[in-house]
């Protein structure tokens, strides 16, 4: 029988069926925009999946009319009534004051597993995004934060999930759990990509790998990745294509017509990406189809 805790359980600790990442608690931040309650969309059916206790959250900033007030208020009372039909158990909770602040002070008291919030039109304008609510949550909250940029705010179903993957990842375990539980609550075919940059041999230029030798080549993180995907019957498939991060990143997602991909947070500082660039921030600005920005808390 596998157990279940707010933090991913190593899966060789249980004679090799694998224990992954339970969200007991989901809180999906809205606001008077549309694309919040969006991504609140996706929080709900990772919540319906997890069997887990879906808050909703609506802070009001002091600033803030009373015609956007209501439209917040109107999303509020949509989600919840969804998560009724859905038999997911909903609070919903309304503030006043620092987005950001009350938000962490809720998610503190509670003891919330992971927050949902939508990018914001300025986020995807701005370099680095920095100074943003979006990026704050990411940076100052305690638990895991799915960012979300919705490019299509129509009826949430992905039926392809792309999900760019680096040669080393961090949360190994909670990437992938979040990852096959979000393909399990849409029916979602997942499709691994991952674009190594293209191996140069002195003085002979760029060398050209055929598929099986670049598989020969994949780093241990991904096959553990892939190799979680197989243990939870998780359709899915791999690939790999050498050259810019970023570019190939929406290139595949937009010939593929992929519906959703899925990055794990940027670990790159200000000077790394000013000298370097930011693929995730290049994704966020150029993606055909929506975007969740995983920054995971939860210890492997």
């Amino acid at each position: 029988m596998c157990h279940t805790a707010d933090y991913p359980l190593p899966w060789h600790l249980f004679g090799g069926i694998l224990c992954i990442t339970m969200y007991k608690k989901i809180l999906a931040a809205v606001n008077e925009h549309l694309n919040s309650e969006v991504a609140a969309r996706y929080a709900l059916h990772l919540a319906k999946e997890h069997n887990a206790k879906f808050y909703i959250c609506f802070v009001a900033e002091k600033c803030m009319s009373q015609h956007n007030c209501r439209s917040a208020e109107d999303a509020v009372k949509r989600l919840f009534n969804e998560a009724k039909d859905l038999n997911v158990h909903a609070e919903s909770i309304a503030e006043m004051g620092d987005p950001v602040a009350d938000i962490r002070k809720i998610v503190q008291h509670e003891n919330i597993s992971i927050v949902f919030a939508a990018t914001r039109r300025e986020d995807v304008r701005r370099r680095f995004y920095s100074g943003t609510i979006a990026r704050s949550l990411s940076l100052k909250l305690p638990c895991s934060v799915a960012l979300v940029r919705v490019v299509h705010s129509g009826r949430v179903h992905p039926g392809k999930i792309l999900i760019p993957l680096k040669a080393r990842i961090d949360h190994v375990s909670e990437r992938a759990s979040f990852v096959a539980h979000m393909a399990h609550a849409f029916g979602s075919k997942v499709i691994v990509f991952h674009a190594p940059k293209p191996l140069t041999k002195f003085f002979h230029g760029e060398m050209h790998l055929t598929p099986p030798e670049w598989e020969k080549r994949t780093s241990q993180d991904i096959a553990q990745f892939i190799e979680y995907l197989k243990r939870h019957d998780v359709l899915h498939e791999g690939m790999l294509l050498p050259g810019r991060t970023a570019r190939n990143i929406t290139i595949e997602a937009f010939a593929k017509r992929h519906d959703l991909i899925i990055m794990g947070a940027s670990e790159r500082n200000l000077l790394t990406s000013l000298l370097k660039g930011n693929p995730v921030e290049e994704v966020l600005r150029n993606t055909p189809c929506d975007l969740i920005i995983l920054k995971p808390r939860h210890e492997d």
